[in-house]
């Protein structure tokens, strides 16, 4: 094959983060896998260098007003790169939270459905808009299309046996001393000295549900605005009626105490109008269509014979199909968007590329198979393949065995994490993978090893009739004072029983999931583990001069970058240029803390370390020295520690949540813990170490429940309890309890057929 654009990406010098000057070609219209262990730069070759710069250059095509609209993209670390073509990412990031968006409109198959049904629905609602619950002409007037009425609960809002002034106001905005406490207090609607239960009618209405009055007789210290808005307006404009991201923690609680959702009655949560409800095609509506699982609307779409919508119904089956391949057939098209699970959002998109017309596209995916049963893995292959095969060139990030096996080209980055990485370790096909001495090579041909000698438990609890979700009256016991893994194909209903109900009935346990972490960039491995304070405290001891010094959140910023580390610069209809600060040469620190040093290492210095170098420069520090150890323990050797967490992907940041709580605890033994698919992004090596970790738990007397499709942690476990049999309506059953070794030869168990693969490959 000739050495040009046309059949290769050519990548010379990338030293995008950890990359250590690669240089390598990638081949067109092929299936391209990266692969290594965890943090060796397979994300920063693939996504921040060959992504970033094609979306970048593409970017620059456009006019100035269209891209300053359009994400920004720093050109990447390269000496040249070559061949790149129009690059599209399919990561794993959820979808915004958003009340108004489901799998359908996510898909793209709820404007086909609306079209259908404007087209063939009897008696006709009008136009597609009026099929639809985001446009006024089909929404639910109720709910205004949102399928679900909130509500303020009084009585935990308010207590009326106190006065304002006392705190009767039951809501941390609304509390002695703040703003809107003062409001209330100067109002002169009522006495803020008088309980609540003794104001008259009139009074209890305007200071409760008042809006925009203008107040006649308020005291000197209200503003002199005098318009008034009630507590529970205020609070309905504040937190209901809009998405807000900057919600505390006291108040995130208060709102799950003081607000109530029911589904709303005048739709009965189908988010439609009553004529949009009546149209019906074949005796369903477009609400009874969109409520059912994806694996039963394709036989209910395949009924309709119409000929004048024959073109419809065969791109809305294609595009069930394809949600049914990659293993969400258990999904309904009306399912909230924001609900599902990072690998169900990146396989929603999937689909939605599959029905692009356009040719000669890379696509960049992270990870496809997280979240994935390995019954569901060889479907997901087969839309991989048939992106190829229509002329583009896929690349994907990836740990998984089949996936790595079913490439056209490898590329293995290591030899281990962090600055030990960033080299290309092979280059060519599975097959020399497989036989190579690197880490994945060696994975590739170990077998899982079965535990044969299960530990005995100590106890056990009961999760009794659990009934949500799919979940058919399922009752199980759960043994203590061991490994318990809880497999099952995707959908089938293993977190909702136990990342849910476990913790529901038993508070005991915690769990610790994906779930995105607060703090924004400024936040830092150092902060979720609680200890940046107790650091700047060790500096400003060291040193004589205030903690506050040692944060670049308050008189330690940067004066220039004021603590960001970067500048942008405004060029109006141009785009932002974003530049290191020259001022503190990106450590957001100004110069005095700098200079000041602990063992001759600024705070700069330290926040660029990885955990075990951080621990050694304060290791008679032992709190910090022992919450920093835990970073290496959980497999995040590799991060720094002052690196922004909004860097971090979904498994990274679950497992520095697990090193948060394990440096917290202080007795093991008490420790009761629900892990959801701890192994996300984890190579073969890294998971062996996070086994070694958790037998170390369990061997000091820690519980722990671990929700995974991963074979290696299946075979590992002491008790596995296997949830289906299938997904959806056809999962939410326990079918096998016990020892790894009885699951091999279970009649019923998919999980047991991909075990025994495992264990003697």
């Amino acid at each position: 094959m000739a050495n040009h654009r046309g059949h290769w990406i050519t990548v010379e010098g990338a030293r995008t983060h950890n990359l250590r000057d690669v240089s390598l070609r990638v081949p067109k219209h092929r299936l391209t896998v990266f692969t290594g262990v965890s943090g060796s730069g397979k994300s920063s070759l693939a996504f921040d260098t060959i992504a970033a710069e094609a979306q970048r250059l593409v970017t620059e095509t456009y006019p100035v007003f269209v891209r300053n609209r359009l994400p920004q993209h720093s050109p990447a670390d390269v000496d040249r790169i070559d061949g790149l073509v129009f690059t599209t990412v399919v990561d794993q990031r959820r979808f915004t939270p958003n009340a108004r968006s489901t799998v359908g409109t996510a898909s793209d198959i709820a404007p086909l459905l609306r079209m259908l049904f404007s087209r063939i629905g009897s008696p006709s609602a009008g136009y597609s808009p009026a099929y639809s619950f985001n446009d006024p002409s089909g929404m639910c007037p109720r709910c205004e299309g949102l399928g679900v009425v909130d509500d303020i609960d009084l009585d935990e809002l308010v207590d009326r046996t106190r006065s304002l002034r006392e705190g009767a106001i039951r809501f941390p905005t609304f509390a002695p001393g703040t703003y809107r406490w003062k409001r209330l207090v100067h109002s002169g609607l009522v006495d803020p000295d008088t309980p609540l239960s003794r104001v008259s009618p009139a009074q209890w209405d305007a200071l409760i549900h008042g809006e925009g009055l203008r107040l006649s007789d308020p005291d000197p210290e209200y503003p002199d605005s005098g318009i008034f808005d009630g507590v529970v307006p205020r609070l309905r404009k504040t937190y209901l009626r809009k998405a807000t991201s900057r919600v505390t923690d006291d108040e995130q609680a208060a709102l799950d105490r003081v607000v109530t959702r029911a589904r709303c009655a005048a739709c009965d949560g189908t988010r439609l109008n009553d004529a949009a409800r009546a149209s019906l095609v074949d005796g369903r509506s477009i609400a009874d269509w969109s409520r059912l699982p994806v694996a039963e609307l394709r036989a209910v779409v395949r009924k309709v014979t119409d000929l004048s919508v024959a073109p419809l119904t065969r791109a809305i089956n294609e595009r069930l199909d394809a949600l049914d391949a990659v293993g969400l057939g258990y999904l309904s098209l009306s399912r909230d968007s924001g609900s599902l699970s990072g690998g169900e959002a990146q396989r929603v998109k999937i689909v939605r590329h599959l029905g692009s017309a356009l040719s000669d596209v890379c696509y960049v995916f992270d990870e496809p198979s997280t979240g994935l049963h390995p019954h569901d893995v060889h479907r997901l292959l087969h839309l991989l393949k048939s992106l190829r095969d229509r002329h583009n060139t896929v690349l994907v990030v990836e740990h998984h065995s089949a996936v790595i096996a079913a490439a056209d080209h490898v590329v293995e980055l290591g030899p281990s994490g962090g600055a030990e990485g960033g080299r290309i370790e092979l280059e060519g096909d599975p097959a020399a993978l497989a036989a190579s001495d690197t880490a994945t090579g060696r994975a590739m041909r170990t077998p899982a090893t079965l535990r044969t000698a299960p530990r005995c438990p100590r106890g056990w609890v009961t999760i009794a009739r659990a009934s949500r979700h799919n979940l058919r009256d399922v009752t199980v016991d759960v043994p203590l004072g061991v490994l318990t893994v809880v497999s099952g194909v995707a959908g089938s209903g293993k977190s909702t029983l136990f990342a849910g109900e476990l913790p529901r009935q038993h508070p005991e346990f915690v769990t610790v999931d994906q779930t995105p972490l607060r703090g924004g960039v400024r936040s830092t491995p150092l902060t979720v583990l609680r200890v940046a304070e107790a650091v700047r405290q060790a500096y400003g001891a060291a040193t004589g001069l205030s903690p506050s010094w040692f944060s670049a959140n308050a008189r330690g910023a940067c004066p220039v970058c004021r603590g960001k580390g970067f500048l942008v610069t405004d060029l109006a209809f141009l785009d932002d240029v974003r530049t290191p600060c020259d001022a503190c040469a990106g450590t957001r620190f100004n110069t005095t803390a700098r200079q000041a040093t602990l063992r001759g290492r600024s705070i700069a210095d330290l926040l660029a370390m990885s955990p075990a170098e951080a621990a050694d420069v304060l290791d008679d520090h032992e709190d910090v020295v022992r919450r920093l150890r835990w970073l290496d323990k959980v497999g995040l050797g590799y991060v720094a520690v002052g690196q922004s967490v909004d860097t971090l992907s979904g498994g990274e940041r679950q497992r520095l949540l697990l090193a948060r709580h394990l440096g917290e605890t202080t007795s093991p033994a008490e420790t009761r813990l629900v892990l959801d698919e701890p192994t996300v992004g984890l190579h073969s090596e890294d998971v062996d170490r996070l086994l070694a970790l958790f037998d170390e738990l369990v061997d000091a007397g820690a519980t722990l429940v671990v929700i995974e499709h991963d074979q290696r942690v299946v075979a590992h476990a002491d008790h596995v309890v296997d949830v289906g049999p299938g997904a959806g309506q056809d999962g939410g059953t326990i079918v096998f309890e016990g020892a790894p070794r009885d699951v091999l030869d279970h009649p019923r168990s998919v999980t047991g057929r991909y075990l025994r693969t495992a264990v003697q490959r």
